[in-house]
C-alpha cells in the first residue's frame, strides 16, 4: 500500500532532524514529496488538495514535544489526517454492517464486472456466519452470465451458507423477490443479493440495480470496487453513488494493490464508509475496514493487530499450550512433537501476506527470506519424518545407519538430509529443555540459531 509515500516520508524523517518546530520553510519540501507520492498512488486530486491543506493548517508552528523529531511529528500528523479522510472521523457504529431490521436483512452488492462481487458475497456470508452467527442465504440476479450463477453456488457452499437457485431465462427482479420470499418463509437472518455487472457503466445496468434496490429496500447497499483500478475506481464510485443510496463500500484485491489510492479516494468521493476490505483469495479473506490501522500500513508503521489475528487463526493455541505444559513437566520431546511444529509452521502459509503487516523496516528485512524455499524445506522435513516408523518417531535414538538408509529411500532424499534433520531435532530438543529455565521467550530466541532450520526468520 502506497509504497512510494512510505519511502518518501521515511526520508523526510531523516532530513528534518535537529529542528525545534515545524515551519513553512522546512515543511515545503515535505509537502511536495507527499503530494507527488499521493498522485503517483492514484489518489484523486481533490483528496490530495484537502489532505495537504489540513496537514499544513495543523502543522505550522506546532512544537515538537518530547523526543520526537519534526519529521516524526509530521508523520504522526499525516497519520491522523489519513485516518480521518478514510472514515476515522465517523463513529464506529457508522462503519459497521447494519443488520438492525426485521429479518431477513437484505444486503445488495453492486459494482462493475470483475470487481469481485460474487466472491465477496460468499466471503461476506462466511463472515456473517462466523462472526455474527447468522443464517445466510445468497442469490444471483446476473442472468446475463449463467456461469456467474454457478460460481456463486460453488463459493456459497464453501462459505457454509445456503444458495437460492435461479435460471438464466428469469428476470432479475423476479428472482430477487422469490429469494426474499423464500428467506422470510425459512427464517433466514440475512439475504445477500449479487447483482449483474458490466465492463463499463451503462444506463441499462444502472436502471436494473436501481429497480432491485427500490423493490427489495435493502438495509445495506454496498458498492464493491477493485482497489487496483486506481482512478477508474473513483469514477465508477461517483457514478454508483449518484444513482443508488449507498450505505458503504467494500474494497477488493487490496493485497494486490501497490498504489492504494482507491482506499483514500473512494471514501471521499462517495461520502460513505469503507466497511470491508478483501485481502486474500481465500473464502476467509475479508476484514472489517479500520481507518487507523490502514493509515498505519500506508505510512509503514505496520498493522500488528492484523498480524496477530492472522497468527491466531493459523496456530492451534490449545496444542501449543499442551506441549508447553508437557515440556515444563519434564516429558521428552520426540519426533512426533517435532512434526507437529512443522505442520504448525506450514499452516501459517502465505508468509508474504503476513510480512505486509509488519512495520516497513522489519518487512524489508524479512522480505529477503525466500518463502518458496522455506516452504519446500518444511515439506522435505515433514516427508522424512513421515517415512519413519512410530517406534522411530517416539525413540529417535534408535535410528542408526541402516534405518537412516531406509528412511532416506522412503522419503526420496539423501542420508545426509536425514542426518541434518536429526541434528536439527536434537537442537530443538535441547531448546525445549530450556522452557523450564527461561520459558517461551528463551525458546524462541534459540529457534533462529538452529543451523539450517527454515524458521523464515532472517539471521545475522
Amino acid at each position: 500500500m502506497l509504497d512510494a509515500l512510505t519511502e518518501k516520508l521515511a526520508r523526510i524523517v531523516k532530513t528534518m532532524r535537529g529542528q525545534a518546530r515545524l515551519t513553512e520553510a522546512n515543511m515545503q519540501e515535505m509537502l511536495r514529496e507527499v503530494r507527488v507520492a499521493l498522485l503517483e498512488a492514484d489518489v484523486a486530486l481533490p483528496v490530495v488538495r484537502e489532505l495537504l491543506a489540513q496537514i499544513k493548517e495543523k502543522a505550522l508552528g506546532a512544537e515538537v514535544v518530547g523526543s520526537l523529531t519534526p519529521g516524526q511529528a509530521l508523520v504522526g500528523l499525516v497519520h491522523r489526517e489519513l485516518t480521518a479522510i478514510m472514515g476515522g472521523d465517523l463513529p464506529p457504529a457508522a462503519r459497521e454492517l447494519n443488520l438492525a431490521t426485521q429479518p431477513p436483512a437484505v444486503i445488495l452488492l453492486a459494482g462493475l464486472q470483475g470487481a469481485g462481487k460474487t466472491t465477496t458475497a460468499a466471503k461476506l456470508a462466511k463472515w456473517l456466519i462466523e462472526k455474527r452467527r447468522k443464517k445466510v442465504l445468497t442469490v444471483s440476479t446476473d442472468v446475463y452470465r449463467p456461469a456467474a450463477i454457478e460460481q456463486l453456488k460453488a463459493v456459497t457452499a464453501q462459505a457454509g451458507a445456503e444458495f437460492f437457485p435461479a435460471a438464466a431465462r428469469e428476470q432479475p427482479l423476479a428472482i430477487a423477490q422469490r429469494a426474499l420470499d423464500h428467506a422470510r418463509r425459512h427464517f433466514f437472518d440475512v439475504l445477500i443479493v449479487d447483482t449483474a455487472g458490466r465492463l463499463a457503466i451503462d444506463e441499462a445496468m444502472m436502471q436494473e440495480v436501481a429497480a432491485l434496490e427500490a423493490a427489495l429496500r435493502p438495509i445495506e447497499t454496498l458498492f464493491v470496487v477493485d482497489a487496483m483500478l486506481g482512478q477508474d475506481a473513483v469514477n465508477s464510485a461517483r457514478a454508483f453513488a449518484e444513482r443508488l443510496p449507498l450505505t458503504g463500500v467494500i474494497l477488493t484485491k487490496l493485497d494486490g494493490d501497490a498504489r492504494g489510492g482507491a482506499a483514500l479516494s473512494v471514501r471521499y468521493v462517495t461520502g460513505k464508509p469503507i466497511k470491508f476490505v478483501g485481502v486474500a483469495e481465500k473464502i476467509t479473506g475479508l476484514e472489517p475496514f479500520d481507518p487507523e490501522r490502514m493509515a498505519g500500513r500506508i505510512l509503514g508503521m505496520g498493522d500488528i493487530v492484523a498480524l496477530v489475528e492472522a497468527v491466531k487463526r493459523s496456530i492451534d493455541i490449545a496444542a501449543a499450550e499442551k506441549l508447553a505444559k508437557r515440556m515444563q513437566a519434564g516429558e521428552r520431546f520426540d519426533l512426533n512433537d517435532f512434526r507437529a511444529q512443522l505442520v504448525q509452521m506450514r499452516r501459517m502459509g502465505g508468509l508474504g501476506g503476513l510480512l505486509q503487516n509488519l512495520p516497513a523496516a522489519l518487512a524489508q528485512a524479512a522480505g529477503r527470506v525466500n518463502e518458496q524455499d522455506a516452504e519446500r524445506q518444511l515439506r522435505r522435513l515433514q516427508g522424512i519424518i513421515d517415512a519413519m516408523t512410530p517406534q522411530e518417531r517416539a525413540r529417535p535414538d534408535i535410528i542408526k545407519a541402516s534405518r537412516k538408509r531406509r528412511i532416506a529411500a522412503g522419503a526420496g532424499v539423501s542420508v545426509q538430509e536425514v542426518n541434518r534433520l536429526l541434528s536439527q531435532f536434537e537442537q530443538m530438543q535441547a531448546m525445549m529443555k530450556q522452557m523450564k529455565k527461561g520459558g517461551l521467550p528463551k525458546l524462541m530466541r534459540g529457534l533462529s540459531a538452529i543451523k539450517g532450520f527454515p524458521t523464515g526468520l532472517p539471521r545475522k
